[in-house]
């Protein structure tokens, strides 16, 4: 889908066409101007691209957000151009608080998340913190504002058996069903975010130690351990699966889709939901659903939180805690069922 963030320039209407796909994923396609029209200031809409453009540069090299938070926030940043060209508002540099309020209060309007209203203050104060500190206003208008707090939703988490249901429909006596099942497996073995599983490359995996690398957010390199049933199948992948897929030619990911190149998370999404179906599955699942069950399998299990937070790379071990609540839940069905008193 195409949408266009409409405003006006010296130059005339201004608008600038971006793209976004099934998955939420969007890219600039370009910026376009027709019509003379001048009624804000010069170079608006072109100074204001640029500095976005800076911005996402500067997340990119200096702070090492990974491709979707960079997204994520050039698309939110579009929003907002869009809205203050709706105010007419003669220039982004003049932006006061109170601007900003009202944009978040649009947002709440249009029915919009606490978190997703959170993510768009979030990129609005660091965007205009990255312009304050290179000299671009004079002002931070965002510097008092807070984040909305946040109501977190325990996670959607399946039983051992519904893992096992989901992790058995792959067909293994086919490459597709190979790499998918081996696919499954790693994520449910280790808890790794979908884009860390594609983004694997052969040598980040090291089979006969039973580890494999891998970069989070941030850029930040962890090591997580391999189960034995995830290295039988991935081993069974790479030795009767992968060379049929990449049909000879070279490819460094690990994880290949049936054109022999690396696999995409729109690609691995629409495999999860084939398989969600043809299991019956009455709960919504996800490709993040497979990382919560990883976590709070492990910590029913007796896995201590620190060791948790380290296999699923969260900077933060209050992220990590929000699984002891689901197994808490665990503990009160088991006392509740096994109890003579309960």
């Amino acid at each position: 889908m195409v949408f266009r963030f409409q405003g006006r320039s010296s130059r005339g209407f201004c608008g600038i066409d971006f793209e976004e796909n099934s998955d939420g994923e969007g890219h600039c396609l370009g910026i376009i101007q027709v019509n003379r029209v001048a009624r804000v200031k010069k170079g608006w809409c072109l100074e204001m691209e640029k500095t976005v453009e800076n911005f996402i540069y500067y997340l990119s090299i200096e702070k090492g957000l990974a491709p979707n938070t960079l997204t994520s926030y050039q698309l939110d940043l579009q929003q907002f151009y869009r809205y203050l060209q709706e105010l007419q508002v003669g220039s982004w540099k003049e932006v006061s608080q109170g601007v900003i309020q009202g944009y978040i209060y649009s947002l709440q309007k249009k029915g919009r998340a606490t978190s997703t209203i959170s993510r768009h203050l979030a990129a609005l104060k660091s965007y205009y913190q990255f312009l304050f500190t290179e000299g671009e206003v004079s002002r931070n208008p965002t510097s008092t504002l807070e984040l909305p707090r946040l109501n977190r939703k325990l996670p959607q988490v399946l039983s051992v058996e519904e893992v096992d249901l989901l992790l058995n429909q792959p067909r293994i006596h086919t490459a597709i069903g190979m790499r998918d099942k081996a696919m499954l497996e790693l994520l449910y073995a280790t808890g790794l975010r979908v884009s860390e599983m594609i983004d694997l490359n052969l040598g980040d995996l090291d089979l006969e130690a039973g580890y494999l690398r891998c970069w989070g957010k941030g850029a930040k390199e962890r090591i997580v351990p391999l189960g034995k049933v995830a290295v039988h199948f991935i081993e069974e992948y790479l030795a009767q699966a992968r060379g049929k897929l990449v049909q000879g030619g070279f490819e460094v990911a690990f994880f290949v889709n049936h054109h022999g190149k690396r696999m995409s998370r729109q690609g691995f999404w629409k495999i999860l939901k084939r398989y969600a179906r043809k299991a019956q599955m009455d709960k919504p699942i996800t490709p993040h659903t497979l990382r919560h069950s990883f976590a709070t399998h492990l910590l029913e299990n007796g896995a201590d939180l620190r060791s948790v937070q380290e296999m699923l790379g969260h900077a933060d071990i209050a992220t990590t805690q929000i699984y002891t609540h689901l197994t808490r839940s665990h503990l009160k069905e088991v006392y509740t069922r096994a109890h003579p008193r309960a």
